[in-house]
């Protein structure tokens, strides 16, 4: 993708997360061909590139580009459902749904879920789901750094609400053969923008044949992995049964542990579990606000935290607000060690920024705001009431930030959204097709699952 051009932001506060640069006040950062070229004072910049054009930053603070680590933006399809459901809502309704969509309404969603995305100042999304190939599209076409995996499974998954766990080779056939076609289509697309990972939706319904072919795949494309990991006591029961195993033990023994892994949520996972995923560098995506809406998410984070591993932060499902995922995030963290002021906010932010770059082998590329890397930028707008007074700048974001204060976002040197205005994205078009492809698809799940519970509002 080429950029919008080469410019100046200047006379602006920037975060850079880079350790040696720190926060830099009355700076500019200078893009060129897609990369920051430099960072600075606003005068060293300015007389330092007079041929560029400038932008003016003032009362903006730019950050690097914030990494959603794992979601599933199609899922936004069960937004205000689900949350005040009781029941399984992964095979009760998640998955069921999945299913019973059609490619155009899955596209529909997950362009809902790229617009909320930009909105919240996010610039990459993780995106590990099922059918990538039939709305990948819609995802790339936003302009967002993308990393796409296709969800695969071995097991009957539309049997599991039912209680039957039932492992078919043919089904599981699917999923590859949709993994080499996603691999095909997508992967160094938009020069390099999208990207593929190699995606295991889950141990309990994952066998050692379908793990082992994903590993032949990741290694055949030379791919990163990610997988669900000890999210719910159903999973835990069927690996035990199975395998007589821990989730993580279970991985372990079918070489999916490794520093190439990102691991959703780790709810149930043991103290021993923590100390060999730690050993394997396995990062884990914590998805706190998602995980805490039947009660505070109750994870074993301070063993995590203490045993060094590398905390990503993803939103999972019905929403894309990663400043909802460090303000809870935050809560959740310090609330694991009895409370306390520990970890402070800038755990957070690097858990947004750098640390999710990290997990993704992109370190050297993105994450912080170094000269070299790419130009993925978050600009929050400083003359946001909730955003005043400033103190402790990396605190108001943490804690106080939402979507609203977020001014533009730029990917590879392109504006996706500037000065609060999309330009990627035809907002209202992007709206109206998320709405009434959701209804279509709620009502389809009643044709063909009839005993699949109907929120109150669709009922009758």
């Amino acid at each position: 993708m080429n950029s919008d051009q080469d410019c100046i932001i200047t006379s602006s506060t920037l975060m850079t997360l880079d350790d040696a640069l720190g926060t830099i006040e009355d700076g500019a950062i200078a893009v060129v061909g897609g990369r920051i070229a430099t960072v600075g004072s606003s005068a060293e910049i300015a007389k330092a590139h007079p041929e560029l054009s400038v932008i003016d930053g003032r009362g903006k603070v730019v950050l690097p580009g914030i990494i959603n680590s794992h979601t599933h933006c199609v899922l936004l399809v069960l937004r205000g459902t689900v949350e005040d459901m009781s029941g399984d809502a992964i095979f009760g309704y998640m998955t069921p749904i999945s299913f019973a969509m059609t490619d155009a309404e899955r596209r529909a969603l997950a362009r809902l879920g790229c617009l909320e995305a930009i909105r919240s100042g996010t610039t990459t999304l993780v995106e590990p789901f099922r059918f990538i190939t039939g709305y990948g599209d819609g995802m790339v076409e936003s302009g967002l750094r993308l990393y796409l995996g296709e969800n695969a499974a071995d097991a009957l998954t539309l049997k599991i609400r039912h209680g039957i766990y039932e492992f078919d080779r043919g089904f599981g056939q699917e999923f590859l053969d949709r993994t080499v076609a996603m691999i095909e289509k997508f992967h160094g697309a938009e020069d390099g923008r999208v990207q593929c990972q190699i995606s295991a939706h889950a141990p309990d319904v994952c066998s050692p044949w379908m793990l082992d072919q994903l590993n032949m795949l990741a290694s055949k494309h030379n791919l990163t992995r990610t997988v669900h990991l000890s999210q719910s006591p159903k999973e835990l029961k069927q690996v035990r049964d199975a395998h007589d195993r821990t989730s993580a033990e279970y991985l372990d023994d079918n070489g999916w542990l490794g520093p190439d892994v990102i691991g959703a949520h780790w709810t149930y996972c043991t103290e021993a579990d923590i100390r060999l995923l730690a050993e394997r560098g396995v990062h884990m995506a914590h998805c706190p606000a998602n995980s805490s809406r039947r009660g505070p998410h109750k994870v074993l984070a301070h063993h995590i935290i203490d045993a060094g591993v590398n905390i990503v932060l993803g939103t999972d499902n019905m929403t894309e607000d990663m400043f909802q995922a460090m303000k809870i995030g935050s809560i959740v963290h310090r609330g694991a060690s009895g409370g306390g002021v520990s970890p402070g906010p800038m755990h957070a932010l690097r858990a947004a920024t750098i640390n999710g770059a990290r997990a993704l082998g992109r370190e050297g590329d993105i994450g912080t705001l170094t000269p070299g890397k790419r130009a993925d930028l978050t600009i929050l707008d400083l003359s946001h009431p909730s955003l005043r007074p400033v103190i402790n700048l990396a605190s108001n974001i943490v804690h106080y930030g939402h979507p609203g204060v977020v001014s533009s976002v730029m990917v590879e040197g392109r504006f996706l959204m500037r000065d609060g205005k999309m330009l990627s994205m035809n907002e209202a078009d992007v709206i109206a097709e998320a709405q009434a492809a959701t209804l279509a698809a709620w009502r389809r799940l009643a044709e063909i699952s009839p005993d699949i519970e109907l929120p109150q509002s669709m009922q009758g």
